[in-house]
């Protein structure tokens, strides 16, 4: 059954010797970065990384224990997820996906079961839930909080696994995304909406609204199609570089409801960073692979709604004619990340559980929490990809790629130039297209081996005619672009060439032994390598 709570979760955690507490007293400043990232990267006795999640009972400062490194194994996460294997969820994908269009009452019939089960998974509201058990409306500050400073040269501290709930102006549907918080004062944060995420697009299509509202345009046009509309906000973006700066005409007034949930069930943390569709909630992303709905209260001072078992909320807004300066922080590139302009969230309400627990993590240099949340996601959704490049045979982000600067995938080829078509399909979906190298190779190739990646690919290629460079969007976090945000993005075809693109040589042979020899040499094996002292 799914975990109710982060509780629940940190119980589980512990009765499987997956958590060890801490009582010594530790300063979440630098502190307990430098302790979890020492565990991230120690080996067990079976040479296993990622080392234990830790509860810090007595951080400096505060009476709220710390809560860290919770997802930092491939166990923990098969855990969080309540799988042995994440190919059990990738086929549950599938079998949404194979679902043809019924022909008849019987098939109609046969379909009804599995669409009460989906209908069960939609999140549901409830009156008040345990987030509510405290509500402070005044007389809170974040200063109360064990939030961490994780690196040296980080800005100032930071709330690194927040999940920030906002709302589509045009559909109302919810978004929840897990965006880094730098923590300016008691009531104020940053709010870092990488320029490509869903909350920054519900920031902008604000200010498009608010600007239209400043202009005598209609502000939610029945239509997009709207000339006035269409044009304001085709001003609005190109001035302020996509609500990235404030030009000298200043951004138009007006606010944006936020709210911030700490502390969630693992399901819930887990969908907030999935590259899911802009028309699908995370909340039904977390009943699916909870296989239970998730639990939803309204928040007190603005108009949206949290997970009910939340330990700790924060409600408040964000100014859109206000940014300011956030970074640099200590960034899961290994590099710290740029300052640059950011809005700015206000806290009006913080509501929380008896006895809160703070859920956090840190990023750095690989391999760290975030390594594993990246692999599952890699597994998961590998079904998804597979809609769009249905050549895909499998994908490998390996951790020290940080999962934006490399990616290698292995089709089935079919058709002359085929490796290049899935190269721009990568750059076209979704947060894939930030991948700086697209590394594309046959279905006879391994991608997870990256050995057999390496002597492949580099015997496959010839670099002047199957590299390929191209300009677009990059990650945020890239501090190598000419510009912020932009940049170019390299593919190498390493799949085998065809006569029909244009090559004309011999392909050799791959070196293997034959089957009759191999034979041979495994029915004498054990003798052999008791004489040769190989284990």
């Amino acid at each position: 059954m799914a975990y109710n709570d982060l509780r629940e979760w940190i119980a589980a955690l512990e009765r499987a010797g997956e958590l060890k507490r801490i009582k010594t007293e530790v300063d979440p400043i630098l502190e307990i970065a430098e302790i979890t990232d020492r565990v991230s990267k120690s080996r067990d006795s079976q040479g296993r990384t990622g080392g234990p999640a830790i509860l810090f009972e007595n951080p400096r400062g505060s009476k709220i224990p710390v809560l860290i490194n919770q997802f930092g194994s491939e166990r923990r996460m098969r855990m969080a997820l309540e799988v042995d294997s994440f190919d059990e969820i990738a086929g549950r994908i599938r079998q949404f996906m194979d679902v043809k269009s019924p022909q008849g009452f019987l098939d109609k019939i046969k379909m009804l079961p599995m669409l009460a089960d989906m209908g069960k998974l939609f999140p549901k509201v409830v009156p008040t839930g345990p987030c509510k058990e405290v509500i402070r409306k005044d007389n809170f500050s974040l200063n109360n909080l064990p939030i961490l400073q994780c690196w040296p040269k980080d800005a100032g501290r930071f709330i690194t696994l927040p999940c920030v709930i906002t709302r589509d102006p045009k559909s109302g549907k919810r978004n929840v995304g897990m965006y880094r918080m730098q923590v300016y004062d008691e009531k104020t944060t940053g709010m870092h909406w990488q320029r490509q995420k869903i909350g920054a697009e519900h920031y902008r299509e604000m200010l498009r609204r608010a600007a239209a509202v400043q202009t005598g345009a209609p502000a939610r046009p029945a239509e997009q199609s709207s000339a006035a509309f269409n044009t304001t906000s085709v001003d609005i973006m190109a001035r302020t570089s996509g609500g990235s700066i404030i030009p000298e005409t200043g951004l138009p007034a007006g606010r944006m409801d936020v709210a911030v949930a700490i502390g969630t069930d693992p399901a819930i943390a887990f969908s907030a960073i999935v590259p899911a569709p802009p028309e699908i909630e995370e909340y039904l992303i977390a009943g699916f692979l909870r296989q239970k709905p998730v639990e939803l209260v309204k928040c007190e001072t603005v108009d949206l709604e949290v997970p009910a078992s939340s330990e700790i909320v924060l409600e408040g807004y964000v100014n859109l004619d206000e940014l300011r300066t956030e970074g640099p922080f200590g960034d899961h590139t290994g590099f710290y990340s740029l300052e640059d302009l950011y809005p700015v969230f206000h806290i009006t309400c913080v509501t929380h559980r008896n006895n809160p627990i703070y859920a956090t993590t840190i990023v750095g240099k690989p391999p760290q929490e975030d390594a594993y949340m990246g692999k599952a996601v890699e597994r998961i959704f590998l079904p998804l990809m597979k809609l769009t490049i249905p050549e895909l045979v499998d994908v490998n982000l390996p951790i020290e790629g940080v999962f934006h600067n490399l990616m290698i995938v292995s089709i089935r080829k079919s058709y002359p130039g085929q490796g290049r078509k899935v190269m721009n399909a990568i750059w076209s979906l979704g947060q894939a297209m930030f991948t700086k190298c697209v590394i594309v190779v046959d279905e006879d190739v391994d991608v997870q081996n990256l050995g057999d990646v390496t002597l492949k690919a580099l015997n496959n290629i010839d670099p002047e005619r199957d590299i390929q460079f191209m300009l677009g969007p990059v990650d945020s976090l890239d501090h190598a672009s000419r510009l912020p945000n932009f940049g170019s993005k390299m593919g190498i075809d390493a799949t085998r060439k065809w006569s029909s693109e244009g090559f004309s040589r011999p392909w050799p042979d791959e070196i293997l032994m034959d089957a009759n020899t191999k034979a041979a040499v495994e029915a004498k094996w054990k003798t052999l390598a008791k004489e040769l002292g190989i284990g």
